[in-house]
């Protein structure tokens, strides 16, 4: 025998889920579209192994700047390496690359920007000055002159770029702390006698993380996007790494007459960067009371 209601109000889970995923993709059709390329690109990347046709390192004269085709679904490059297998052995590092940038970023800005929220007065202002020294210079700027000091190579490069974009963190979360410092269960914590650090971490901090999710959703792609540059004008990856904007960087004076060398990493950049963003834009979407207002 079923149970009061059920017929009334229950219903399969399968088909609760079903509908559930229906009505979501109806409301944002851009995030359910980016999260499946992006989820198809993490894909690929996991299972590089196992999908690319050829070892992406090999190399065979006798296939050099082959047209895409069934023997070779992209073409090859100047050495006869396979792009598609190197396209998609890149994706591991691609997406390395903006795991390793915002981790890092978030690392030196949260706290950062934690304690200048909180705290406010004269630590807000030396902290936040400091990091206004970074925010001085163009965005690829700093990072060019961090890895030049460093030594090309991709780490370095990352470093770069992790550096140059902490304060962005910095400033996203001190202005969410301020809002939340003059909460009533902040004072009843200081009331209690709570410790500040204590008081930051278990109450400030998880109160204030939306906006630099959201931030972060968004800043993945352009991380990629920026790292390539940095490999495109010679100073970020360095072979044998395999990333997508070295493989365009060494295909550049190749692509009028053998187009694909560059182009088809090129849209792979394309691709990951466009998918991040339309992720982002929806995560902002379903955290951003005001955004989903407009």
């Amino acid at each position: 025998m079923s149970a009061p209601g059920s017929q009334e109000f229950g219903v399969r889970p399968s088909l609760g889920l079903s509908r559930l995923l229906s009505w979501f993709a109806s409301q944002n059709v851009l995030l359910v579209v980016g999260a499946v390329i992006f989820l198809t690109i993490v894909a690929l990347a996991l299972l590089a192994p196992l999908i690319a046709p050829y070892d992406p390192n090999t190399i065979d004269f006798s296939q050099k700047l082959r047209a895409p085709g069934l023997e070779h679904l992209l073409g090859t490059d100047e050495l006869g390496r396979d792009i598609f297998s190197r396209i998609v052995y890149g994706a591991r590092t691609s997406l390395l690359i903006g795991v390793t940038v915002l981790a890092f970023s978030m690392a030196l800005g949260v706290p950062i920007g934690l304690v200048a929220g909180y705290f406010g007065g004269r630590v807000d202002t030396v902290l936040m000055r400091v990091s206004d020294v970074f925010l001085a210079f163009p965005p690829l700027l700093l990072p060019i002159a961090i890895t030049a000091m460093l030594g090309a190579g991709l780490f370095n490069a990352m470093m770069a770029l992790a550096i140059s974009w902490f304060p962005w963190y910095a400033r996203i979360i001190r202005g969410s702390v301020m809002g939340v410092r003059e909460e009533l269960y902040i004072a009843a914590a200081k009331t209690m006698g709570v410790s500040a650090p204590r008081i930051m971490l278990r109450h400030a901090l998880p109160n204030s993380w939306t906006p630099t999710i959201v931030q972060a959703s968004m800043d993945f792609g352009y991380a990629i996007l920026a790292a390539a540059s940095l490999s495109f004008i010679g100073i970020g990856a360095r072979p044998p790494t395999i990333e997508w904007g070295l493989m365009v960087a060494q295909s550049r004076t190749k692509f009028l007459d053998f187009w694909w060398t560059a182009a088809c990493p090129g849209l792979a950049i394309f691709l990951t960067v466009l998918a991040v963003n339309l992720v982002g834009d929806g995560i902002r979407d379903l955290l951003d009371p005001k955004s989903r207002a407009r």
